[in-house]
């Protein structure tokens, strides 16, 4: 297939940029939702019942939607939008729904139930966080849960299990599981709780030796299962619960409530994300049902918060304004000449608004790294600045500033380049890698000690794909805009980046993603991240990942890939050809092919046919992943980076 024809192509950019600008908000940002699926929301119900704050009908019927518009086929809630049902899931997503106000009786409940108790082991065999949260609500027995005992926490820094060397959402989602089991805290659900223990295991009760089922697992939601290492630990932590001293217990809920405060005060009442929030929300309210923290700490969960009339009311596990809005504005720079000025000016003002301009007080009491200079995912709002994420941000900036979107008295000061130069530096790991929060700080055996069962990846921070080609490539993109700025610190550390970056490419040519699913997406940041540090096309390792993408190409010319392949470690091709997909294989292939080269024609032709009336593409498989085994689905993926490929393709084509 040859070129596609440049009005045609013209037409196909000028609609998706169209497209994508209607999105844009009134303060300048984009925005689309991260999908996962309904834990957080089943949570957050749970937790708005356990804290004696009742939500009015038209917030419980938005509830009742989301749980309806999300039930999988056989009945129950899956990990993910693509995902079978799971029995974690499924159980909290019942329980949230009686607390609705559904009756047993309805189909959605009694569906529910049945696919529940047919089930290997049934509800007892949930895992082990589906067994606290069950515990917390007098759902199962305490003694049938594994410990989380807070004395962890008293451990000096320097214990390679203290939980400062915790991956920080790991940290911190064990800090308010520590202070909830540690403290044996049952909510009640008052009449309820004696119609959920008949409907949930459909045996007497009082019959179940609950701590038999300790170490049960259902088949459909185990992702690692434990192993000797963890199951000997969680044998010596039930010893420590029958020795520990009533006063070192309480020592240990004081320090570990303390760094709940810090936490829920430094992040505006939001949490790092609202997994932990709601934890938090939960441990105030045990310690005291008016604790002064615990109020914000509520009205801080609906930062979280999305809502439509087509699927209901539920929480998000992220919220993407920064990442959205730097990928966004690439897009338009991507464009040249056509691309909107004010809404560039726009979009750079909302990143540069958006930057942490000064560090936590106390943050080393709360185990934080500094953040002055760092972009977080979101609007920063909840101060956790993230490596690529800041990455993106000064990248996106320098890419407008130099296309002339935005006016030089607009541009980001140099004093503040430094800042998030330094941000970005603090998060490079040893072997020239770098993390996202923060560097790694606990050693790779840690993973052995993994108990959430469901997911992998989580003990510790790692070097990732993704983060060290966005950063080393936006240092790039730095020391080439003000080469005043470069330093010999930066210069060291886009060496030791490439180098890392080299040394994971596999002999095929495939890089393996963390974030994204999967080859595809590792490759799109592996090709521009070291296009952007100066590496020439022509270098083996681009050459490489070229061929591996054009190998990779479908028969109709797109790029697919399927979640399972984050799960398995490899590649595995999606039956179809994914827009979001193809646009990453097209925008690495633009950095090391020749315009006009015929992979991309294909590729380029594909994605104007599969282009809607109104400039953007339908709703197609997940594109996200985290710790391994969660999917996500981006919904704004599919608006900037189709259009982002094309506006590439129209200007390096000199397409009219």
């Amino acid at each position: 297939m040859g070129r596609a024809p440049g009005p045609e192509l013209v037409d196909a950019r000028d609609r998706a940029l169209a497209h994508l600008l209607a999105q844009q908000r009134p303060r300048g940002d984009w925005e689309g939702e991260m999908t996962w699926c309904p834990i957080i929301t089943a949570q957050y119900v749970i937790v708005r019942h356990v804290v004696g704050r009742a939500l009015d009908e038209p917030a419980r019927a938005g509830l009742r939607r989301y749980f309806e518009v999300t039930c999988t086929p056989e009945g129950g809630w899956g990990l993910h939008p693509e995902s079978p049902s799971y029995v974690f899931v499924t159980t909290l997503a019942y329980v949230a729904l009686r607390l609705l106000g559904l009756s047993a009786d309805e189909p959605m409940a009694k569906g529910a139930r049945r696919w529940l108790l047919g089930q290997p082991g049934g509800v007892l065999a949930i895992p082990t966080w589906g067994k606290f949260w069950l515990a917390l609500l007098d759902l199962y027995d305490w003694r049938g849960v594994n410990p989380t005992p807070p004395e962890i926490f008293l451990l000096p820094h320097v214990v390679p299990i203290h939980p400062v060397r915790f991956y920080c959402h790991t940290r911190l989602i064990y800090l308010g599981l520590a202070v909830l089991a540690g403290g044996r805290v049952r909510a009640s659900l008052g009449p309820l709780t004696a119609a959920l223990r008949e409907e949930l295991y459909g045996v007497p009760y009082e019959t179940i030796d609950f701590a038999a089922h300790r170490h049960d697992l259902a088949p459909s939601d185990v992702h690692v299962r434990p192993g000797p290492v963890l199951r000997a630990l969680a044998f010596a932590l039930r010893g420590w619960e029958r020795a520990c001293p009533a006063a070192w217990r309480r020592r240990a809920l004081e320090v570990c409530l303390e760094r709940i405060r810090l936490e829920q005060r430094a992040s505006a009442w939001q949490g790092l994300s609202p997994v932990n929030g709601l934890l938090n929300c939960l441990a105030l309210w045990a310690h005291d049902p008016a604790d002064p923290d615990l109020e914000p700490s509520l009205d801080g969960l609906e930062a979280w918060r999305w809502e439509d009339q087509a699927e209901g009311r539920r929480y998000a596990g992220a919220r993407s304004n920064a990442w959205d809005t730097a990928f966004a504005l690439r897009a338009l720079v991507a464009a040249g000449e056509p691309a909107p000025v004010s809404a560039a000016r726009r979009g750079a003002a909302f990143l540069r608004a958006t930057q942490t301009s000064e560090d936590l007080p106390r943050e080393a009491a709360g185990w934080r790294d500094p953040i002055r200079g760092g972009w977080c995912f979101s609007d920063g709002a909840h101060r956790w600045p993230v490596s690529d994420c800041t990455a993106e941000a000064v990248g996106a900036l320098l890419a407008a500033e130099s296309a002339g979107l935005v006016p030089v008295d607009e541009w980001i000061p140099p004093a503040r380049l430094i800042e998030a130069v330094g941000f970005i530096l603090a998060r490079q790991n040893g072997d020239g890698g770098f993390g996202t929060y923060e560097r790694r700080r606990g050693a790779g055996w840690l993973e052995a000690l993994n108990p959430s069962e469901m997911f992998g990846q989580c003990m510790t921070e790692r070097s990732y794909i993704e983060c060290t080609a966005s950063c080393v490539g936006a240092l790039g993109e730095l020391r080439s805009a003000h080469p005043l700025l470069a330093t010999p610190a930066l210069d060291r550390a886009i060496a030791q980046g490439v180098r890392f970056l080299r040394d994971a490419q596999r002999p095929d040519g495939a890089v393996l993603g963390f974030w994204g699913i999967n080859v595809t997406y590792g490759l799109f940041h592996f090709a521009k991240g070291l296009r952007a540090t100066g590496v020439p096309a022509d270098d083996p390792s681009l050459a490489a990942a070229a061929r591996w993408l054009v190998r990779a190409q479908r028969a109709d010319g797109g790029w697919g890939e399927h979640h399972r392949g984050p799960l398995e470690g490899r590649y595995v091709e999606h039956p179809k050809s994914q827009a979001v997909m193809t646009s990453w294989a097209l925008l690495a292939l633009m950095e090391i092919l020749p315009p006009g080269a015929e992979p991309v024609e294909r590729g380029v032709a594909w994605l104007t046919r599969r282009q809607l009336s109104d400039g953007g593409w339908p709703p197609e498989a997940v594109n996200g992943v985290f710790f391994g085994s969660a999917m996500l689905d981006y919904r704004l993926y599919r608006s900037y980076f189709p259009a982002w490929a094309l506006a590439r393709h129209a200007t390096l084509t000199g397409a009219r």
